[in-house]
């Protein structure tokens, strides 16, 4: 790169065939242009400026050089400006992995918004609940949802989503509502195997409940669905459900009492990103209002 630099001075200075004027152009001091000319001849064994008090005059050697080094350089000039270009208007295949139901009920309606901001890019997505290898395989970017395990990949805070417990009108009407979380452990919950015990805060006190149900399931849309069937109380982020609770298929329960909030990150292999990748997740943080800091996290 400093030769490059180093390069490109040598063209304007030759250019003008004057330190001074080349000195305007750049802003480079008139001592620097020089020392920095005679540090790439000193470079390349040869003499390329003979020097005047009044002007520069190109030797046989600086003419070539000149016209080699001018083409050189504007293509790297050119090459500049179309990365300023993409960065403005990224384009190319944005290749993801998303949570299969928080990307279906709840990130379809941004990833159109975001199609539409950004028309340059199209998308390939995987929508699966394995961990990704971002190494090994071509993703771009992983969005995952909950805790992280520490690893060497880079995390970036997207949201903290806020949770609460619902239930369908049906349910209610047969099973009554609990008026405290300690309740819950005498009614259909449905969740993860994993999750089997809820743990719910209002303000300081928290409650830790063990809980069951006749569904375990291994997707939240599944639960999700049941819920909305009369099959039993869920613990989900408002942002999952409120296309149901908009339209009375659940409703909220114990409304003074949260869960703990869920995290949803964007995961790379490398804070080097393209274009592409840094809008997506610069505008999923935009989106979900969270701007998180980086971290090393699986």
């Amino acid at each position: 790169m400093e030769l490059l630099n180093d390069m490109a001075l040598f063209v304007e200075v030759a250019h003008a065939r004057s330190f001074r004027g080349a000195a305007d152009v750049t802003g480079v001091p008139n001592s620097t242009l020089s020392r920095r000319i005679s540090a790439l001849e000193k470079a390349i064994g040869l003499r390329l400026l003979h020097r005047t008090t009044r002007k520069v005059e190109l030797t046989e050697a600086g003419q070539l050089y000149y016209e080699r080094s001018r083409r050189i350089v504007d293509e790297a000039r050119i090459a500049h400006e179309q990365l300023s270009e993409m960065l403005a208007q990224p384009s190319g295949v944005l290749r993801a992995s998303l949570p299969v139901d928080f990307a279906t009920i709840y990130m379809a309606p941004l990833v159109a918004d975001f199609a539409r901001r950004y028309p340059g890019i199209s998308f390939d997505f995987d929508l699966t609940p394995r961990r990704v290898d971002l190494v090994s395989e071509p993703f771009d970017v992983a969005i995952r949802m909950g805790e992280l395990r520490d690893s060497n990949l880079i995390a970036r805070l997207l949201a903290r989503l806020s949770v609460q417990a619902y239930a369908s009108p049906g349910y209610l009407k047969v099973s009554g509502a609990p008026e405290h979380p300690s309740q819950l452990s005498g009614h259909e919950c449905l969740g993860f195997a994993k999750a089997a015990t809820w743990e719910l805060h209002r303000g300081e006190e928290t409650v830790k409940v063990d809980v069951g149900g006749r569904f375990l399931v291994n997707s939240v849309g599944m639960f999700r669905s049941l819920a909305t069937l009369d099959m039993g109380i869920v613990l989900l982020p408002a942002e999952i459900v409120a296309d149901d609770v908009a339209a009375g298929r659940l409703q909220k329960i114990l409304p003074d009492w949260t869960g703990k909030p869920t995290p949803v990150y964007a995961l790379t292999e490398t804070r080097l990103l393209p274009a592409k990748v840094q809008r997506f997740i610069e505008f999923l943080q935009e989106r979900l209002g969270q701007r998180g800091d980086e971290a090393r996290a699986d």
